[in-house]
């Protein structure tokens, strides 16, 4: 058997408070377009059903999309698609869960984790009965299950599979003209995609910084972010310590498209997370072939290769920090870039997410067959 005749419809249950129009989600969750589009070129057949305020079916790059307003019709439009596997995107979804394991018995159901954390106890035996009727469970890193297995959410008979979340269509370009474009400079020059919140830590990251500065004295550290809960603390840290003083530029917000050129100018991609899903910035970074500089997290060490490219820190950690980046920036140049960039295509791309997809794919209708929930096709497993 083989993945070119199967069927996946890949489902958000997550509705956009911004409500947002069908076309504009296309655009503005990236993440919902490119999984997607990296089954399809691992030889699947796609379908996406995305809970929505407005209903609308869209056709893009041989993907339908099906928005609903709600999510009470959707197990009746999976029905009617005929998939031979679901892909549910986030573990919070119990009940819209067990609907489709009720109304559709014999698909398997591969649930795919975004971050998410074990439900306080009295809403278990729920989130139990929603894990026990998928047939597997996806996470960027193998660590990242740990908890749910301890907390007895995760038995047996549902297999983990390790996924990253999703992939990245940046890709390398010239420095000097990136450089020019953005007005970045810096040796080494460090650039931080995050926001300023608690759990990406920039204040750790400032005082690695601050370290380096002495061994360091050309470093240049540019920020951009979104939500900014500790903007105030970080400027204020930033104005106390005066090896900071020109040396870190709070950019703010910047248009997603911008990401790139700043990627492409800069020499080190900086995280300080303390917990991530994935990492789509680091994905990125990675895209572009920014050597990385981000906490020793477990889907970090998952989209790094264990520390093979770029360099892994203690999260929390100034001083782990500051040594991590005297190191690499005695590594950077163009070959470290080509090496970050070969890692990114054969474990990160498109074709690598498609391949590692239709084989989780695969291998859970395989299973299904092999129980006896599916009949065993004599031509691929397609209808």
């Amino acid at each position: 058997m083989d993945s070119s005749f199967l069927h996946v419809v890949q489902v958000g249950f997550y509705v956009d408070p911004r409500a947002r129009e069908p076309a504009q989600l296309l655009e503005d969750w990236p993440t919902l377009v490119d999984v997607a589009e990296a089954a399809r070129q691992g030889g699947l057949r796609v379908s996406v059903v995305q809970a929505c305020h407005r209903a609308e079916v869209l056709h893009r790059n041989g993907v339908s999309y099906h928005f609903l307003a709600g999510v009470a019709d959707t197990p009746a439009l999976i029905a009617n698609l005929d998939p031979d596997v679901i892909h549910v995107h986030g573990l919070c979804f119990p009940r819209e869960v067990l609907r489709l394991a009720a109304h559709l018995p014999t698909v398997p159901i591969l649930l795919q984790d975004h971050a998410s954390r074990p439900p306080r106890w009295w809403r278990r035996p729920l989130h139990r009965r929603a894990f026990a009727s998928a047939a597997g469970v996806a996470f960027c890193a193998r660590p990242q299950s740990w908890p749910f297995e301890e907390a007895r959410l995760i038995g047996g008979e549902t297999s983990i599979h390790v996924i990253a979340e999703s992939t990245s269509r940046f890709t390398p370009g010239p420095r000097d003209e990136a450089r020019a474009r953005t007005g970045l400079e810096g040796n080494p020059c460090l650039l931080w995609v995050g926001h300023l919140v608690a759990d990406k830590d920039p204040l750790t990251v400032l005082e690695g910084v601050s370290r380096a500065v002495d061994a360091l004295p050309g470093l240049q550290l540019w920020c951009c972010y979104g939500e900014a809960h500790l903007e105030r603390a970080v400027t204020r840290q930033i104005e106390e310590d005066t090896r900071l003083h020109g040396r870190v530029h709070l950019l703010g917000r910047r248009p997603h498209e911008e990401i790139e050129s700043l990627m492409r100018a800069a020499d080190v991609f900086v995280s300080g997370s303390r917990r991530e899903g994935s990492g789509y910035a680091l994905i990125e970074a990675l895209a572009c072939g920014l050597p990385p500089l981000v906490t020793d997290i477990p889907s970090f060490r998952a989209l790094t290769g264990d520390g093979a490219i770029g360099r892994l820190w203690w999260r929390g950690d100034a001083q782990s920090l500051a040594d991590e980046l005297l190191g690499i920036a005695s590594e950077l140049g163009p070959a470290h870039r080509a090496v970050v960039r070969a890692h990114f295509e054969r474990e990160l791309s498109f074709a690598a997410l498609g391949r590692r997809l239709a084989d989780t794919y695969l291998e859970l209708v395989s299973r299904a067959a092999s129980a006896g929930r599916l009949p065993v096709p004599s031509v691929g497993l397609g209808r």
